[in-house]
């Protein structure tokens, strides 16, 4: 986790907050690049990507459905307890996975490291008490048993508690938009994307609330309120100028596959990392609502995916000023915010510091230091 996040010390509630974003973060980015191959094959192959292909496209909803919750539970599972750990980790993730409807990566970072903490103390309470010759067996069979019974909790449990979880967030971002408070809803709508809830919200109520506006209208607000890409590019340029020096270098690919494709999950593990950028997040994305407000823009259709080229394809007939003035104040306002929260790069350490481990550091001892400063005074002399 270190690798992703400084060491925080204290025990005040910041410093909780922060380790908790550590760990997710450190569940989430050696993945990264898993995420990036599903937003690649996404952008580019699905109905609406750069290059349409049916087949390929069946790899993009067993991607998301599975195959990253499980990288997500099994390392989760890896973290607590090493190999044991990932293996009942990853069991118990397809219980929810198969459980749900919808993506189920915040019930793989809870089932995940759940299920591994329970077999690590399993496996401190019969540490010394197995005969000789059974280890393995019993080893086996605890995983088995441990890791099964977890698929089916998390089949009836944590599955449903995530989907009810989504139904609630969608609920409360259809209320603010009766009530005409949209650029409120980010309130909302940030935090739920950053827990990979943005494509239920979006898919699930602005969508239909777009379509029936666009079709009295001729356009709709609504289809802009999650998809915008321009929060999702302020917070990867901060990350670029300001985040952790180890992963500057993956944020110039992750722009390409979220401004470019469309992709908005690429950036979702950066603020997991950092729990405060969720800040950020909101203030960009209300900055972009209100100005879509205040000039009347709004699209034809939903997005999809929400990159700028999708965004220029569904955009009315004159339009154009609007919906980029939006795009590039909620990406200024995200920068902004994200930059300082970031101490515009002062935290982070020097690439040279930061490639020096706890493990690496050399360690001096007193008396050695002192006979070498004696012998030195000596040869001056």
């Amino acid at each position: 986790m270190s690798t992703y996040t400084p060491q925080v010390t204290g025990s005040g509630f910041r410093a909780s907050v922060q380790r908790v974003g550590g760990y997710l973060a450190a569940m989430v980015m050696p993945n990264i690049g898993a995420f990036i191959a599903w937003g690649l094959i996404t952008a580019l192959f699905i109905p609406t990507g750069w290059i349409p292909n049916k087949h390929i496209a069946e790899l993009v909803g067993p991607m998301i459905t599975v195959l990253l919750p499980l990288l997500i539970g099994y390392t989760g599972g890896r973290l607590v307890h090493g190999q044991r750990g990932a293996v009942v980790g990853a069991v118990a993730t397809m219980g929810i996975v198969v459980g749900a409807d919808v993506p189920m990566f915040l019930g793989a970072m809870m089932i995940g490291p759940l299920t591994a903490y329970i077999l690590k103390l399993w496996d401190g309470l019969v540490e010394n008490r197995i005969r000789p010759g059974f280890e393995m067996l019993v080893d086996n069979f605890s995983a088995g048993i441990i890791g099964g019974a977890m698929a089916v909790g998390g089949l009836y449990g944590i599955g449903p508690v995530v989907e009810w979880l989504t139904k609630r967030a969608g609920n409360g971002a259809n209320w603010l938009v009766a009530h005409d408070l949209l650029p409120l809803t980010s309130i909302v709508v940030e935090p739920a994307k950053v827990l990979f809830l943005n494509n239920a919200i979006n898919h699930g109520v602005f969508g239909p609330l777009g379509v029936a506006e666009a079709a009295d209208k001729g356009k709709s607000i609504l289809f802009m309120i999650e998809s915008n890409p321009g929060p999702g590019l302020g917070l990867l340029l901060a990350f670029f100028l300001f985040g952790p020096r180890n992963l500057r270098p993956s944020v110039p690919a992750a722009i390409i596959v979220q401004f470019l494709g469309g992709i908005h999950e690429i950036y979702f593990p950066y603020v997991l990392m950092k729990p405060k950028l969720i800040l950020a997040m909101i203030c960009g994305g209300a900055a972009g609502v209100g100005t879509f407000m205040i000039t009347g823009a709004g699209l034809v259709a939903t997005p999809s995916p929400g990159s700028i080229f999708a965004y220029m394809a569904v955009t009315p007939r004159g339009g154009y000023f609007g919906v980029l003035l939006g795009i590039v104040i909620a990406a200024g306002v995200t920068f902004a915010v994200a930059s300082l929260l970031l101490g515009f790069g002062r935290n982070e350490p020097a690439e040279d510091e930061a490639a020096i481990g706890p493990d690496e550091e050399t360690v001096v001892n007193p008396d050695e230091a002192e006979n070498a400063a004696a012998k030195l005074s000596r040869q001056e002399a």
